[in-house]
Order: structure tokens, then C-alpha cells, then sequence
């Protein structure tokens, strides 16, 4: 009987919870329930705030090489016999040590980019509420001048220092990557440009998120539209609001909180916006329980979006989706078969694709799912993958 790979999962949590960590969860549980031995390692960045302030004045530099998750790291794999070390987030304890650990092991690692912060410092190509690629094109020090990474320049100097240095060191050539996308794996590619080679093609694998099946019970459908996400700009809330703003016989829940919930708040009392109803933060069930209720999901993202795992869960619920025609998000939803897009940052586009939906009955979201993000399916690439590096 062959044995099953032995994998450590490393993830760097971030203070807000995010998409990310479901994922490390769901594959944590994906790998055991197919009979692999999982270790899993975490840090988080809550850690820092009880740092001391000689702790803090080296913050910096532990961003850069943790010795603490180079030897933790490096014990594990020796301890647990590790075949495949396989990174989510680094950001900011774990750091890239934990490659270098697994290097002197001889022990190959794989690194989920779940978003752009290896082309961008700030992770999002976004500034000032629009895509910018203009590091791509110019270098890193566009981060730095506009202070990109969270409005300042000394954070944002640490993100692209790591980056730089990195590169130069030829880090990033050793690693695998799994990108969630067509889309994403384009964009890591253009590290290479000028003849230079950062990462190489071979070594990037495509391999989508996946969500487990929703066991819909009893499902009344359709009651309105849904928006689940964080309360920010950069996810268009303060668009959708307008929008919505003369869709009086549209009803709306809004499942989420952030920065722009008092905001939303106001407008909507403003307004007189009594078909918009704010949720708040709610558990999973409850979400999804909406979400198989509702007429459709609405994404009116501004950003290009990693791989959203809410359309991958409105999909599983059998919910169609209407998104910015932008980025990951427009990629994901196939025009009247899956749910319909609408130009980005465009209130009116909103309004016309919620009186298209209002007149189209039939979507194929169910089988499209089972197509494409099922555990399964998932498995069965993500094994693909394990094998082929373990063998290079």
C-alpha cells in the first residue's frame, strides 16, 4: 500500500479573519478525511501586539527572516517526516524563513497565492479606489511613493523590501505555486518580464478553492438579493447603496460588517432605503442559509479579487451571481448561465442587470459547481500536484 504524503500546512493569520483561513481549514479537513497526516502550523499578527518595544524595533527585520519559524519549521519536518511543506500566508511572523527551513530539509514547498502581494506591496493593485499596475511597469518604489501598502510609506518599504530582496536572492524560483486562476496565474507571470526569470512556468499549477456541499432543506426561493463581504469601498458597498438607491421594490440584506458600516447606516436612514436591510456579522449557516434564499448574490467589486469563495458557496447553493465585470470575479460568472455581469463602478449597470435578472428564471449555477469546486474535484488536483513536486 502506498503511503499517503505527509503535509504541513503554514498559514500566517491575519488580525481580521479573511477568506484565507477558511481555505487552509477546508484543506486541512480535505487532506485528513483522504487519509494524509496534516501538521499544521500557524502563526498570527496578533502576536505583535504583545511584543516588547526591543521586540517591535526588530519587527522589521522578523518580517523578513523569522529565526523563531525557521526552527519551529525546520523541527516539524524533521519530527513528522515531512514530504510537502505547503504555504498560504507569510505576512508578517511567519515570513519567507519558512522556505528556507524546508530548502535545508530538502523538502519541496508549495505557495498558494491567494492574492498579488508578490506584483504588489499592497496586494491589491488598487489605489485610491481604481487598479494600478504601475509597479508592474515602473518598479516597487511606486509603492513606496504613494505609501500603498496601509497608507504608509514605512509599511509599505518592509512589504516591497521582502519582495526586492527575495527576488534578488532567487527565492521565489525555487518555490511551486498554486494559482486560483487562469487570471492570477497570468498575472504572477509578469514577474518574468525584461528577460528576467522570478518564478518559473513550469512550477505554477492551477488549482480553484472549493466549498463543501450545502444541503439545501426546505429552501423558499426567492426572497432578493444578498451582499456578503466586508463594509469597505474597495468592494463597492457605497456603489451598490446608490444603485440601490432607486430600486425601491428590490429587497436587499447586507451580510457583513467594516470600515463603511456606520456610513451605511447613514445613507440608508438618509435615504429612506427601507428595502436594504443591514445583518451584520453573521455565522456561516446563517449566511448561507440567506444565500440559498436569495433571488441572486450581488459582487460590485473594484479590485481584481483573489478567488472570491462567496461565489463559489452562491454557486453551491445554487444562487446565481452578478458581479463587476472585473478581475477574478467577472471571470467567474458565465453571462446567462451562471448569473450576469455589469461594468465596474457603474451604478446604472447595476440597476439594468437586476431588471435583466428579474427576467431570466433558469441558471445553471448547480451543475457548475459540481463541474469545478467540489471536494473531489479539488482532491484530485491538489493530489496532482503533490505528486508531481515530490518527484521533481
Amino acid at each position: 500500500m502506498i503511503r499517503k504524503q505527509r503535509i504541513l500546512l503554514v498559514h500566517n493569520y491575519y488580525k481580521i479573519p479573511g477568506g484565507e483561513d477558511t481555505v487552509i481549514e477546508n484543506e486541512r479537513r480535505l487532506l485528513e478525511n483522504h487519509g494524509h497526516e496534516v501538521i499544521l502550523y500557524t502563526r498570527s499578527n496578533s502576536e505583535m501586539d504583545s511584543l516588547s518595544k526591543v521586540g517591535k524595533l526588530c519587527l522589521p527585520f522578523m518580517t523578513l527572516f523569522s529565526v523563531k519559524t525557521y526552527n519551529d519549521v525546520k523541527k516539524l519536518i524533521i519530527q513528522y517526516k515531512i514530504d510537502v511543506v505547503h504555504v498560504h500566508n507569510t505576512l508578517s511572523l511567519v515570513s519567507p524563513s519558512v522556505y528556507y527551513a524546508a530548502f535545508s530539509c530538502g523538502v519541496p514547498v508549495v505557495q498558494t497565492v491567494h492574492n498579488f502581494r508578490m506584483l504588489c506591496p499592497a496586494a491589491t493593485f488598487v489605489r485610491n479606489g481604481k487598479v494600478c499596475e504601475e509597479c508592474l511597469e515602473h518598479g516597487l518604489a511606486c509603492a513606496i511613493r504613494y505609501g500603498c501598502y496601509r497608507n504608509s510609506r514605512m509599511q509599505t518599504f518592509m512589504s516591497a523590501a521582502i519582495l526586492k530582496i527575495h527576488r534578488i536572492l532567487g527565492t521565489y524560483k525555487k518555490l511551486y505555486y498554486i494559482c486560483l486562476t487562469e487570471f492570477n496565474k497570468e498575472k504572477l507571470l509578469l514577474l518574468n518580464k525584461k528577460g528576467k526569470e522570478f518564478v518559473r512556468e513550469e512550477r505554477i499549477f492551477i488549482k480553484p478553492n472549493f466549498v463543501w456541499r450545502f444541503e439545501k432543506e426546505k429552501v423558499i426561493k426567492k426572497k432578493g438579493y444578498i451582499y456578503i463581504g466586508r463594509l469597505e469601498k474597495l468592494k463597492g458597498i457605497r456603489l451598490l447603496l446608490e444603485a440601490w438607491r432607486e430600486l425601491p421594490e428590490a429587497p436587499l440584506i447586507l451580510c457583513g460588517s467594516g470600515p463603511e458600516e456606520e456610513w451605511v447606516k447613514s445613507y440608508l436612514e438618509e435615504n429612506h432605503m427601507e428595502q436594504v436591510k443591514l445583518m451584520g456579522q453573521l455565522s456561516h449557516e446563517e449566511v448561507m442559509r440567506h444565500l440559498a434564499e436569495s433571488k441572486a448574490l450581488i459582487l460590485p467589486t473594484l479590485c481584481y479579487e483573489g478567488q472570491p469563495m462567496v461565489i463559489l458557496e452562491s454557486y453551491a447553493a445554487g444562487t446565481p451571481v452578478l458581479a463587476s465585470d472585473l478581475g477574478n470575479a467577472g471571470n467567474m460568472v458565465i453571462p446567462e448561465v451562471t448569473g450576469f455581469r455589469f461594468a465596474p463602478g457603474d451604478p446604472a449597470a447595476i440597476r439594468e442587470t437586476v431588471k435583466k435578472m428579474e427576467q431570466t428564471e433558469s441558471w445553471d449555477t448547480q451543475s457548475f459547481y459540481e463541474r469545478f469546486y467540489t471536494p473531489e474535484k479539488n482532491y484530485e488536483i491538489l493530489k496532482n500536484i503533490y505528486d508531481r513536486v515530490g518527484k521533481d
